[in-house]
């Protein structure tokens, strides 16, 4: 006899799990299956890994500025086997972190493969290739994403992605990263404050396209700084693996360029992963951004339901994790949990970070707003200029009273923007934000509205 749950979850990324955890918590019987790893790209190939390496490569850079500290170093360097071991051991933590949460919750873990029959029937094969037919009565697709790769490009020894890039076990000298969106800058930080040289190529006319443009001015001058070579509205040719490593032929206007270095990392963003056939057969919508949902994360077909990469749209861990946690109370709970896509955050780990919720400046002209923009740096802060934190900038978006988007450039982005996604999600205007009472002295006063 098949087994029976009231949920059955395909794909134990963050998605995946926080809806899995979140149902079984709220009384549903429910299963997750998984068919490499627990925790998905985002805990081995993704946030986790790239996070953890810039932790190290951050730590190493910022020595150049105990002195100023009255901290005196002698020669330093770094050792990559054990940046990689601290990469590793980050990697292990957190999809312990998740298989003991599902486990706690009582979600039953399906290690294996899960391939939909119909929309209350999943054929789940174990690693041995035991078969077994789960019954649900809803479905949830959470398949994640993959690397996208232009036209005509395949991946080899010296041409990678990030998933290969986490692979390496020694830097290279010389790196060319095509793509300087958020994962080609985040690489080329990490690289160049180990002292890899770094050509960054990019198609359009500034790196990070959708941020504004004062934040990527202040990126690429960090990045700059760092010895990256920037190459905006650069188009990529061709892309070939030499004998001791690549070349690369790219045109900027009417000037064509070949550059050679040791490896290439093709950064040019994710795509759903998706089993078309398996879509086909079942009947779901789907195109090449990804499976069709509603706002309740419904497919076409009732019962089957779909959140995550899976379904396009900005590619984040934490934009799924709502989106499960949003669908498992909507089906076993209160319905207090509610996802909305304009009060997603992003946020870029370079350094300096990069963080920003709502509208950015640019997205407000495109619709037409008459916005108005406060602006406060961080050298007006007293803690970031005791910290050395370098430059960076706040800036609130108003439409009349109310607080419609906020970026953040500098140290600490990623933790100060949270307060803004707070604001945001909350519909929050100026007269809520002025009873707002920050310790002094914080980086935190630099949210303050003059």
């Amino acid at each position: 006899m098949s087994e029976l749950f009231d949920l059955i979850v395909i794909g134990a990324g963050p998605g995946g799990h926080a809806l899995a955890e979140h149902a079984a918590r709220l009384g549903a019987r429910t299963a997750i299956i998984e068919k490499n790893l627990w925790g998905g790209t985002c805990t081995h190939r993704g946030c986790i890994p790239t996070k953890a390496l810039l932790a190290c490569s951050r730590h190493y850079a910022d020595l150049k500025k105990m002195k100023r500290f009255g901290v005196t170093i002698g020669s330093s360097s770094f050792d990559f086997t054990a940046m990689k071991r601290h990469q590793q051991q980050m990697v292990r933590v957190s999809a312990m972190g998740v298989e003991k949460s599902l486990r706690e919750a009582g979600v039953a873990m399906k290690a294996g493969e899960g391939k939909i029959l119909s929309s209350r029937e999943v054929q789940w094969t174990d690693p041995l290739g035991n078969v077994e037919i789960l019954q649900g009565e809803r479905l949830v697709i959470a398949w994640g994403s993959e690397p996208a790769l232009p036209p005509g490009i395949a991946t080899s020894k010296r041409i990678l992605t990030s998933d290969g890039f986490l692979r390496l076990e020694a830097l290279p000298e010389y790196m060319i990263i095509i793509g300087g969106s958020v994962i080609g800058v985040e690489f080329a930080t990490f690289l160049a404050e180990l002292g890899v040289k770094v050509t960054l190529i990019e198609l359009l006319e500034q790196i990070l396209p959708s941020e504004d443009e004062d934040v990527s001015a202040l990126l690429k001058q960090e990045l700059t700084r760092l010895g990256v070579k920037i190459h905006t509205s650069t188009e990529l040719r061709t892309i070939h693996e030499t004998n001791d490593g690549v070349e690369i032929a790219v045109v900027h206007g009417e000037c064509d360029t070949r550059l050679t270095a040791d490896t290439a990392l093709i950064c040019t963003g994710r795509k759903p992963l998706m089993d078309q056939g398996q879509l086909d057969r079942i009947g779901i919508r789907y195109d090449r951004k990804g499976i069709s949902v509603d706002a309740q994360h419904r497919t076409n077909i009732p019962g089957i339901y779909a959140i995550g990469d899976v379904t396009g749209g900005v590619m984040l861990a934490h934009r799924a994790i709502q989106q499960g946690k949003d669908l498992a109370s909507a089906l076993f709970g209160d319905g207090s949990f509610i996802y909305n896509e304009a009060s997603v955050p992003a946020v870029v780990y370079s350094h300096p970070q990069i963080a920003h919720v709502g509208l950015t400046e640019k997205q407000a002209v495109r619709q037409g707003l008459t916005v108005e923009v406060v602006k406060s740096d961080y050298a007006a802060n007293i803690i970031a200029r005791t910290e050395l934190m370098g430059q960076g900038f706040v800036k609130m978006l108003f439409d009349g009273d109310k607080l419609i988007g906020a970026t953040i450039v500098g140290d600490a982005a990623a933790e100060l923007i949270a307060s803004m996604c707070f604001a945001v999600a909350n519909g929050l205007g100026k007269r809520e934000l002025n009873k707002w009472i920050i310790p002094h002295p914080t980086l935190s006063e630099a949210l303050i509205r003059p």
